[in-house]
Parts: structure tokens; C-alpha cells; sequence
């Protein structure tokens, strides 16, 4: 595709049809010049989702509050966060997208300034962040291993974001625990680790840990481990024909039954019936 032919459209949008990394994988990206009052949600979205304005200005809805955005600025929307937003009547805001997910996904993020209190950032990328998603964009219609192409260019958009965060370099020693329990975690989730593995790869006590995730985290690591494999289970369900044993296996239970009591709390319904859902509505 002629680098041209994406600004001339009104909208551009590509979905990836397969999710084969595990560490970080695009799940759409596009373009769109929206119409005056053009708008999205409520609703939530399955992955992370960055939005990067070019032009213009709308406005951003979140559990927290409402934001006024224009151009230079960029917002992420968080995985299952109930969330909306809206172009301008007079001057509607055009923009590049970018959705991905995988287990490196929110150790990035947590490098960032985004918060779910705070998921903007008004830092001057220049033209180097549009340029950066225009040509994920642009991998996406090579049919020769665009999705290692579109991923590589991901990783690169993503250090620029996080090069222009000031606030975690200033984060403190608990954050920073924590920042590397999440490590722990995302590469071992899927096998029997304990608090206490934690704490020891770490290298705090089990209490200092607990103390930890409670001031940066809000929850404790037993329960972010608990949410961890469950949002890793519910991507299995969603994108893949793995039984209920399986998948339970694979995010680290060895107890079906305690694995669907434990999906059931954190997302309403059974495993069994979350996949029929998605099998029902033909997403991956």
C-alpha cells in the first residue's frame, strides 16, 4: 500500500485474525478522520487500546471523569474498563489507533504515565508517535509476516510513550517492588507460584510485599495473581478451542472446579458459558 493512501481515507482499520504471540501481539490498528459528533460507547474493549490525535478535539468518558483532548494528545483505554468518547461538533478530532495485548502489555503500560485515574498523556511526540502507527498501519497490508512487522513496530511506539514519562523514574521504592513482582508473575502465572515465591524473587518478606500492592496496586498480590490468571483465561477462551480443563491448566490451577469459582467472581459467568458467548458472537 502507497504510504499516501491512508491519509486520503476517511477511515482505515485492520484486525489481526490471529493472536500467536504470547508476549505482545497487535489486535487492530487504523486510522480515522470522524465525523462532527462521531462517538464510541459506552462499552468496553477486550485489549489495550491507545488513541493518538492528530487534529481536532473531543472528549474522553471514563470511570473517573471526563477529559477534554486535542491535537498532540493520547489516551489508552484499559482492558474491560467501561469507558466512551466523542469528536467535537465543529472541529471532530482525527486520530491513530492501535490495540494489543499479551503478557508484556501491562508490564509496558505500568512504565508509563497512564493510570486508569489518569489515562492520558499531553507529551510532545512531535510526529514520530503518528509516524510510528501510520506504519504499523502500513505492515498490516503486507502479506509477508505482518504481524512480527506490525509487533516490532509496535514495541518501538510504545518506548517512545514511555521515553516521554516523567512520573515512574520518581516511583517509589514500593512501586518499584511491585513493578517487579509483576515480572514474576507474568512469566510464571502459569505454573503453582506461591505469595511467597514472589516475595522471595523479589527479595522482600511476605508482609513487605502485602504492604507493597496495597499502596500501588490497591489489592493485594494475592489477588492480583488471582486477576492476572484470570484475564489471561478469559484471552484463552476468547481466542482459542482450548477446553475448560486446559485452560485452567495452562493459567496456573489444578483444580477445575476452583478454577471456575474463581473465573465466575471475577467475571460474572462460568468459563464454560464466557466461551459459549464468544463462540456464539464468532470472535476469536
Amino acid at each position: 500500500m502507497p504510504q499516501n493512501d491512508i491519509s486520503d481515507k476517511i477511515k482505515y482499520s485492520y484486525k489481526t485474525e490471529k493472536h500467536d504471540a504470547t508476549s505482545l501481539a497487535v489486535y487492530n490498528v487504523g486510522h480515522e478522520k470522524c465525523a462532527p459528533s462521531h462517538s464510541w460507547g459506552v462499552g468496553v474493549r477486550s485489549c489495550y487500546l491507545i488513541h493518538h490525535i492528530i487534529s481536532g478535539k473531543g472528549v474522553y468518558r471514563t470511570p473517573h471523569g471526563e477529559i477534554a483532548l486535542g491535537a498532540g494528545d493520547t489516551f489508552l483505554i484499559y482492558p474491560n474498563t467501561q469507558i466512551s468518547y466523542a469528536a467535537d461538533e465543529q472541529q471532530p478530532w482525527e486520530y491513530y489507533w492501535v490495540g494489543f495485548a499479551g503478557a508484556d502489555a501491562g508490564l509496558i503500560i505500568g512504565q508509563t504515565d497512564f493510570t486508569p485515574e489518569q489515562p492520558v498523556m499531553h507529551a510532545v511526540f512531535g510526529k514520530e508517535l503518528a509516524r510510528s502507527l501510520e506504519q504499523i498501519c502500513l505492515y498490516s497490508s503486507s502479506p509477508a509476516a505482518a504481524n512480527m512487522k506490525m509487533t516490532g513496530q509496535l514495541y518501538l511506539a510504545l518506548s517512545l510513550i514511555v521515553e516521554r514519562s516523567a512520573a515512574k523514574s520518581e516511583r517509589s521504592p514500593a512501586c518499584r517492588y511491585v513493578d517487579e513482582a509483576r515480572k514474576y508473575i507474568s512469566y510464571n502465572y502459569s505454573i503453582a507460584i506461591t505469595v511467597e515465591d514472589i516475595a522471595a524473587f523479589v527479595g522482600v518478606s511476605r508482609v513487605t510485599l502485602f504492604r507493597a500492592f496495597t499502596e500501588c496496586e490497591g489489592l493485594p498480590p494475592i489477588e492480583y495473581l488471582a486477576r492476572f490468571r484470570i484475564t489471561q483465561a478469559a484471552r484463552l477462551l476468547r481466542e482459542t478451542a482450548m477446553n475448560v480443563t486446559s485452560v485452567a491448566y495452562s493459567v496456573g490451577f489444578d483444580d477445575r472446579l476452583y478454577f471456575s469459582r474463581v473465573f465466575k467472581k471475577y467475571m460474572g459467568v462460568s468459563p464454560k458459558e464466557y466461551a459459549r458467548k464468544y463462540s456464539a458472537e464468532g470472535q476469536l
